[in-house]
């Protein structure tokens, strides 16, 4: 009878440990998974506006690469050779592999030709007086 008397003080003096390894592997994978689905938004929203910035520079660089041309003259010459570089870099950087290693320093190529260019045509790279927020907008 003093066995069955320790297992029953043993079962309940461990109830406490039991619960808290219980509660701890509980916690753990609900960690996880809120982990993941914080990783997978975040990753949406920086590669979203890594996607939006790569393709304002493509339309930058086709837009003035086409009025370029249209006037061929002695000035347009530096610009346009930029131009071609800026389309080529970005033809070439890796959207579809979000964990190249050399994404980040492609990207930081990629804004330094923008400037580059800018430079050249003598444009301002401060658009924030050009972009209004979906509050603003009047017709």
């Amino acid at each position: 009878m003093a066995c069955v008397e320790d297992d029953l003080f043993g079962t309940i003096f461990m109830a406490d440990d039991r619960y808290h390894i219980h509660g701890y592997d509980e916690g753990f994978e609900e960690g996880k998974r809120q982990g993941w689905h914080e990783g997978r938004n975040h990753g949406r929203i920086h590669g979203g506006k890594l996607s939006a910035e790569v393709s304002f520079y493509r339309g930058f660089a086709l837009t003035w690469k086409y009025l370029l041309q249209m006037n061929m003259d002695s000035k347009a010459r530096k610009p346009l050779k930029i131009l071609e570089a800026l389309t080529g870099m970005i033809q070439t950087f890796p959207l579809e592999d979000p964990q190249n290693q050399e994404l980040e320093e492609n990207m930081k190529q990629i804004r330094a030709k923008f400037r580059q260019v800018c430079s050249l045509l003598h444009i301002s790279t401060d658009f924030n007086g050009y972009v209004n927020s979906p509050g603003q907008l009047s017709f």
